[in-house]
């Protein structure tokens, strides 16, 4: 072979392999980042969706978001779907029914999201978490989560919390008309006004949504005013003593949840996920 044609055979050779590592070599790293940001941008997108999931799960004793309460300590989810999530409450010995129907909560609402093939979601620095933990993982109920303590499920417990929280939704949507001092705004005339009638507000929303969870009429020819046992209207004459009542539950409430807040936030000291700034 001429020393012309073995340099062009050379020269084409390196060309090739050249061409061919530097093809492969690129298109290695191109598809090295493009999976290493795929994942990143994922994990953060289904973080996000988690967080806003477990938005939906409300302390039922204070009628408040647990995310908007700090009580999600940690939130995060794994490239392969595995969601964990930590929560935690304002002192050692919350009541454990309470702090069962939360967790119950959170773990039904995340295990439920698209993309979660695993989830994990514990309550720390508490005296029952074993217990609770352990009962939520295995969907043991209540009553099997507590053997020889719990007398039953807590179906009724969040239903007559629910029905506090009608209460006290009431009176936040009740002052905002009373507030306009007119004559048609006395506490007689509400018994006549429907869900309807009444300018449209956060607070009103909120109020059919607690309705229509207990099955109360909730639509906007239902009575402004019922009674949250049995979703009756309250006539004119049982109005102002309704109105004092359910002023008396919001006031209650919103207590509780300054207090709540409080020792939380003496407890700890970082913010939780998604919580609300006071």
């Amino acid at each position: 072979m001429s020393a012309g044609t073995s340099a062009d055979v050379s020269a084409g050779m390196s060309a090739d392999v050249s061409a061919g590592m530097s093809a492969d070599v690129s298109a290695g790293m191109s598809a090295d980042v493009s999976a290493g940001t795929s994942a990143d941008v994922s994990a953060v997108i289904d973080g996000s969706r988690i967080l806003a999931a477990l938005a939906k799960v409300r302390d039922p004793e204070l009628d408040e978001p647990i995310t908007a309460l700090g009580f999600v300590a940690s939130c995060a989810v794994s490239a392969d779907g595995h969601a964990t999530v930590r929560l935690r409450l304002p002192t050692y010995f919350c009541a454990p029914n309470f702090a069962f129907l939360m967790v119950a909560d959170a773990h039904d609402v995340v295990s439920a999201m698209e993309g979660v093939r695993r989830a994990e979601v514990v309550l720390v620095d508490h005296f029952a978490a074993e217990a609770i933990n352990g009962g939520v993982a295995a969907r043991a109920g209540f009553e099997r989560s507590f053997p020889g303590e719990a007398t039953g499920e807590l179906d009724r417990l969040r239903a007559d919390f629910l029905r506090r929280a009608v209460l006290a939704g009431t009176d936040q949507v009740c002052r905002a008309v009373l507030a306009t001092g007119t004559e048609a705004a006395g506490p007689a005339a509400l018994a006549g006004l429907r869900l309807g009638d009444v300018p449209h507000s956060r607070e009103l929303d909120r109020l059919r949504d607690r309705r229509a969870e207990l099955g109360l009429p909730a639509g906007d020819d239902a009575p402004l005013l019922i009674d949250p046992a049995t979703g009756e209207p309250v006539g004119p004459d049982e109005a102002a003593p309704h109105l004092r009542r359910a002023r008396t539950m919001r006031v209650g409430i919103e207590a509780n949840t300054g207090i709540c807040r409080g020792m939380l936030r003496h407890r700890y000291q970082d913010q939780g996920e998604g919580e609300e700034e006071r």
